[in-house]
């Protein structure tokens, strides 16, 4: 447990793609230092300004640059990878000036994919083919190795919606690419895995884990709505850790059996956050790390006994 430590992300404040409302970023980074946490992900690049900029809000606020989100539509066109690429690019540029960090690597889906969450309930006809499979996970290896030529290290984060969902497609990306995994709870969970045999199956490829708590009955009903607004509905999904559907105490208490000692990350995916509701997240933001930082010393305390 010596080497863990907890991170939250602006997605947890209303960062929420370009659009930031309420969080300004240097307040944000203050924010979050004063709520006890350690480090930080990264926003949408250029968020907190230029590289050299993101590395003096860090710097100033105490935190570590804990890692960076990167988009990658690993079954689109070659034109959608280039631009995607160009993204990894900057988010490289940021990490480096901070002083390190891990690339996480996530596939982007599709639009079919955003109207038909959790497709592995029913059917799997939406799924990669073969030659699908290929051109994704030479892709991932591709993104992997830009990463590591730069001297950086990539994780991968598989993610609902997308092509990398399910834990039988997680294991197809395990056994052809030898890129490590952010584990994802949350979005575990949403997918009908459960995450604690996730930590037990994959603990020697987890090098990153996002703590997320989320109510299942909101993805039912967008399901059975077939909505295609996956945005708006998916800013109801998270909920303040303890208040879900996730069994996070049994994810810590396997996280501690494996010796994990990489970072915990705080995740509670919100729409934009306007400016009057920013106390609000922030008091919430202060909660969870301080129920995230009990339930680890707990587990940590019982696997000792």
């Amino acid at each position: 447990m010596t080497g863990t430590r907890f991170g939250n992300a602006p997605v947890s404040y209303g960062v929420f793609g370009a659009t930031t409302h309420g969080a300004v970023p240097r307040d944000l980074l203050r924010t979050i230092a004063q709520a006890d946490y350690e480090g930080c992900e990264l926003g949408p690049p250029g968020f907190f300004g230029s590289p050299a900029q993101t590395a003096e809000a860090f710097k100033e606020s105490g935190l570590i640059a804990v890692g960076g989100y990167v988009p990658l539509h690993l079954a689109g066109t070659d034109a959608d990878m280039a631009h995607d690429l160009v993204g990894l690019q900057a988010t490289c540029s940021e990490l480096l000036a901070c002083g390190g960090g891990l690339a996480i690597l996530a596939d982007e889906g599709s639009p079919e994919l955003l109207s038909n969450p959790a497709r592995d309930w029913l059917d799997r006809s939406l799924s990669l083919n073969a030659e699908g499979w290929e051109r994704l996970a030479t892709r991932v290896r591709d993104a992997q190795s830009q990463v590591e030529q730069v001297g950086l290290t990539a994780s991968f984060h598989p993610h609902i919606s997308t092509y990398v969902e399910s834990p039988w497609e997680v294991e197809i990306l395990l056994d052809r690419t030898d890129v490590n995994l952010t584990l994802d709870v949350g979005h575990m969970a949403l997918a009908g895995a459960d995450p604690v045999e996730c930590v037990r199956n994959w603990a020697g490829r987890i090098n990153h884990v996002h703590i997320k708590d989320v109510n299942v009955e909101v993805l039912r009903t967008a399901r059975a709505q077939r909505r295609a607004d996956f945005d708006v509905w998916w800013a109801d999904v998270c909920v303040p850790l303890g208040q879900g559907d996730v069994d996070i105490p049994g994810v810590l208490d396997a996280l501690v059996a494996v010796d994990y000692q990489g970072w915990l990350v705080v995740e509670q995916d919100r729409g934009p956050t306007l400016q009057h509701e920013y106390p609000a997240v922030a008091r919430e933001q202060a909660a969870n790390g301080v129920w995230l930082r009990q339930n680890w010393q707990r587990a940590g305390e019982s696997e000792s006994t």
